[in-house]
């Protein structure tokens, strides 16, 4: 399996993103949105996910997969999951609609920064030359 976390990384809001302030995702009826439970791990598990076990987990979560079956058939579920191609962190909803920058650190551990706090203004700046800056995926086309 190829690796593709991100270190050392802030991923900025997209350009085309609607709002000024981190804002907690709205539930679906049925449950929670993708972007909700990504939300939920982060912001309460700041720096204990990479990009490829928060997607993972999102997917374990969004999914509804039953304990015992991932006590079970993990190896399996993972691999398959992984066999599919994916859009990266970019392409979240978290920063391309709800206002959050994702920072990695050293060890590829996300935590969010939201849109209105000085600590995005000087992540998003590349903290002195120690970031990658990278901007979510865009919205729309134009």
């Amino acid at each position: 399996m190829m690796e593709w976390n991100y270190y050392d990384t802030f991923i900025k809001l997209a350009g085309d993103c609607p709002v000024e302030r981190g804002m907690i995702p709205p539930e679906k009826k049925n449950g929670k949105s993708k972007p909700g439970i990504e939300y939920d791990l982060v912001f309460h598990q700041p720096y204990t996910y990479t990009q490829e076990e928060l997607l993972y987990q999102t997917y374990v979560r969004h999914k509804e997969i039953p304990e015992e079956e991932l006590a079970s058939r993990s190896e399996e579920i993972r691999e398959a999951f992984f066999s599919k191609p994916m859009a990266c962190l970019r392409a979240s909803m978290l920063p391309k609609k709800y206002g959050w920058g994702l920072h990695f650190d050293s060890e590829g551990k996300v935590a969010l920064v939201a849109r209105e706090s000085e600590e995005y203004d000087r992540l998003a700046s590349g903290d002195g030359g120690r970031l990658q800056v990278l901007a979510a995926m865009r919205n729309s086309r134009k």
